[in-house]
């Protein structure tokens, strides 16, 4: 019942994505701010394939994210704009940099893990600062959006927001096919209790490791999405402050399942955007407003149906 629940949540939310440009939210502005929210929601369901399904909490998640964005930069310079070539490249790229750093980080767990992410993370990024030929800490500004056989077609907003919603459907639906399959149900006995799977013959290490690859490249996919939402990339892609919004996303939607990831990304992004156009420190409000989330909602967003029917039945008992 609660896989049930928590499938039609993440499939109404798809659909109201697409329904969006036509129901009052077809303003340039408005898509492009639900692009934004669509590709830090692809990968923040990334990222919870590893918190939920693995028990990995990454700080260094964005790397995936600067490893694709940065690749579009590269070959943008190149003047090799093809997404046909562009968005593998930038799926390899971040799958290339999962691989090569879980490989050692997933040898670790716990606090030792989330220090090895983040550290692989931040070295990723001045990295990207000293690039100069790519703008170094000033960023890169692309030349025009990647071609789509040979057409401008991503630089169409309408279009592109549909690019985003079936990007971003289409990442749900992987990650939830992989945590129903028998290489989900090893990843999550591995979460819960690694010593009795490997008992039971399975070990942990290639199955994590391959679950962190995974949510690399399609973290590197939404890289590639958001170099060309933006058509600007700047190290602070990698920064271990985007690394944290994403986990937080992931958490303020709620652990319970894919569709919190959803719901955290695009709440996280809405409440930002709306704070910062009624006050001047807005941020102030936005950090005590995330604590509150945190303290009084267990189960994350996803958790207020639930917890408001928790909440009349015991008052029908009362009564």
């Amino acid at each position: 019942m609660d896989r049930l629940r928590s499938d039609l949540t993440a499939i109404a939310v798809l659909a109201a994505l697409a329904a969006a440009p036509f129901v009052g939210f077809g303003e340039g502005y408005v898509l492009t701010l639900l692009a934004r929210a669509m590709i830090l929601a692809m990968a923040a369901v990334a990222l919870s394939l590893l918190v939920g399904g693995a028990g990995l909490v990454s700080m260094g998640h964005a790397a995936m994210l600067g490893f694709g964005a940065y690749a579009v930069v590269i070959l943008d310079a190149a003047r090799i704009v093809d997404a046909a070539i562009v968005l593998p490249v930038a799926v390899l790229a971040a799958a290339g940099f999962a691989l090569l750093t879980g490989a050692i980080a997933i040898r670790t767990s716990g606090v030792h893990f989330i220090m090895i992410t983040l550290a692989f993370g931040q070295m990723a990024f001045f990295t990207a600062s000293s690039l100069a030929g790519y703008g170094g800490d000033d960023g890169y500004t692309l030349y025009a959006r990647s071609e789509v056989a040979g057409t401008r077609l991503l630089e169409d907003r309408l279009t592109f927001h549909f690019v985003c919603v079936a990007a971003l459907a289409a990442t749900w639906l992987l990650c939830r096919m992989l945590l129903e399959s028998r290489f989900g149900r090893v990843l999550r006995a591995s979460k819960g209790n690694p010593l009795r799977a490997q008992a039971l013959g399975f070990d942990p290490y290639p199955y994590r490791l391959v679950a962190y690859v995974i949510a690399g490249g399609i973290g590197g996919a939404s890289g590639f999405l958001f170099a060309n939402a933006t058509e600007f990339v700047a190290p602070a892609y990698f920064s271990w402050q985007r690394s944290g919004e994403l986990l937080f996303m992931v958490i303020l939607g709620g652990l319970a399942g894919l569709h919190g990831a959803l719901i955290g990304a695009l709440g996280f992004v809405l409440l930002e955007e709306w704070l910062s156009h009624q006050w001047e420190h807005w941020r102030i409000v936005f950090g005590v407003l995330l604590i509150l989330a945190v303290l009084y909602l267990p189960n994350g967003l996803s958790g207020i149906p639930g917890q408001v029917a928790g909440a009349l039945r015991k008052g029908d008992r009362r009564g």
